[in-house]
C-alpha cells in the first residue's frame, strides 16, 4: 500500500513481516485512544478514506450502512464532528439520533452509565463527547454497543487524530517521513493534540516542536510517551519554527478549561501574514477549529492554508470508522 511504500527499508521489512501474519485489521469493539495504533492501521485507514472519497464524488454514496443507528450524545457544543458523523452515517444509508445534555434525562441527574445503557439499546454504536476526562472509557466500561470518543474533556479525541494524520498524508503526498510538525498555542488542554502527537510520532525521522504560553505546556504523560518512541521534541518561539516547519499545527487557547491564574499574551501566538512569507512555500497549515483569533482570516485564501480541506478529509475517515465498527469488517 502507498503509505508503506513511503517507509524506509528497514521498516517496511518490519511491517510486511506483520502483515503477512495478518490477514486483516481487527475492528476494535471501542475506539477510545489513538495509543496502541500502528502504522498498519493507519495505512489500512487511508487507503480505505481514499476509497470513500471516491465513492462520494462518484455516487454521494451507498446503503452499506442500511438498517444502523448511530446515536451522537454530545455534552458539549460541537459543529464539525456531530455533523461530520452524523454526514457520514447518512452517506453510508444509516440513521442518527441526536441527545445532549439539554434536552435529555441528564437534565433530571441521570447518569452516564445509565444514558449509555439507554442509547445501547435503541442504537448500534454510540459517539460519545463529554467534558470530563475518561468518560469515554467509563462509557465502553458499561455498553453493550461499540463506544466512540469524541473527545473527553482535555484527555483525547482520536478521530480527529485519524482525520488529522490523514490530511497530513494527502497534503505532503504520502511523503512524511522526517517532516517537521510544530503544535501551537494552548497544548495542555488540546485533546487534538494530545491524541495527534501519538500518531506522528509512528513515523521515521519526524521531528516535533512545541509552542506554547508558560503554563500551557504539553502534559508530561505525552512527552514519556514521545521519549519511549525515540522522540525528542524541541520547544521554541513561532519566530524561530516559521522558516523550519512543514506542518503547523495551530490550536485555541481554551479558556473554557483553563482553572490556572494564566495571562497569554495571544500576539505571540498568532499566524499572520508576516509570518506566512517566512514560511515554506509548500508548508500546510492546519487547525481543528473553531478558531478564534489565532490564525488572521486574510490567510484563508492561502494554498498553504489547509484547515477547511481538513474537515472534507474527516468526513472520508469517519465514513471508514463507521463501516469498520459497524460491519466488523476491513473492506477495499
Amino acid at each position: 500500500m502507498e503509505l508503506l511504500k513511503k517507509l524506509n527499508y528497514d521498516q517496511t521489512q518490519s511491517l510486511n513481516a506483520e502483515m503477512t501474519n495478518r490477514k486483516s485489521i481487527p475492528s476494535p469493539k471501542h475506539l477510545i485512544t489513538t495509543q496502541n495504533m500502528s502504522l498498519i492501521d493507519l495505512d489500512n485507514y487511508f487507503f480505505r478514506a481514499d476509497k470513500m472519497q471516491a465513492l462520494v464524488k462518484e455516487k454521494g454514496g451507498d446503503d452499506r450502512l442500511k438498517h444502523k443507528v448511530l446515536a451522537l450524545a454530545f455534552y458539549e457544543p460541537s459543529t464539525r464532528t456531530s455533523c461530520s458523523f452524523q454526514a457520514a452515517m447518512l452517506r453510508l444509508g444509516g440513521s442518527t439520533i441526536f441527545i445532549n445534555d439539554t434536552f435529555s434525562s441528564v437534565k433530571k441527574g441521570e447518569t452516564l452509565e445509565d444514558t449509555i445503557k439507554t442509547l445501547g439499546i435503541y442504537a448500534d454504536a454510540i459517539v460519545l463527547r463529554h467534558p470530563i476526562k475518561g468518560s469515554s472509557k467509563k462509557a465502553a466500561e458499561v455498553s453493550e454497543k461499540p463506544i466512540i470518543n469524541a473527545g473527553d474533556g482535555e484527555g483525547e479525541h482520536p478521530t480527529q487524530a485519524l482525520l488529522d494524520v490523514y490530511t497530513i498524508y494527502k497534503e505532503m503526498r504520502g511523503n512524511m517521513q522526517g517532516i517537521t510538525i510544530s503544535f501551537v498555542g494552548d497544548l495542555k488542554y488540546s485533546r487534538t493534540v494530545h491524541s495527534l502527537v501519538k500518531l506522528v510520532a509512528l513515523f521515521s525521522d519526524i521531528k516535533i516542536i512545541f509552542v506554547n504560553p508558560p503554563g500551557l505546556e504539553i502534559p508530561s504523560d505525552i512527552i514519556d510517551f514521545l521519549h519511549i518512541k525515540g522522540v525528542q521534541p524541541e520547544y521554541t518561539t513561532m519566530n524561530n519554527a516559521i522558516e523550519v516547519t512543514d506542518v503547523l499545527y495551530m490550536t485555541r487557547i481554551q479558556r473554557e478549561r483553563i482553572t490556572e491564574d494564566i495571562v497569554v499574551d495571544t500576539t505571540l501566538y498568532r499566524l499572520d501574514q508576516d509570518l506566512m512569507k517566512r514560511a515554506k512555500q509548500k508548508m500546510i497549515v492546519m487547525h481543528p477549529l473553531p478558531r478564534n483569533d489565532e490564525i488572521s482570516v486574510e490567510i484563508d485564501d492561502d494554498p498553504r492554508a489547509a484547515y477547511f480541506r481538513q474537515m472534507e478529509y474527516g468526513l472520508y475517515i469517519r465514513m471508514v470508522l463507521l463501516e469498520s465498527i459497524l460491519t466488523k469488517t476491513a473492506t477495499s
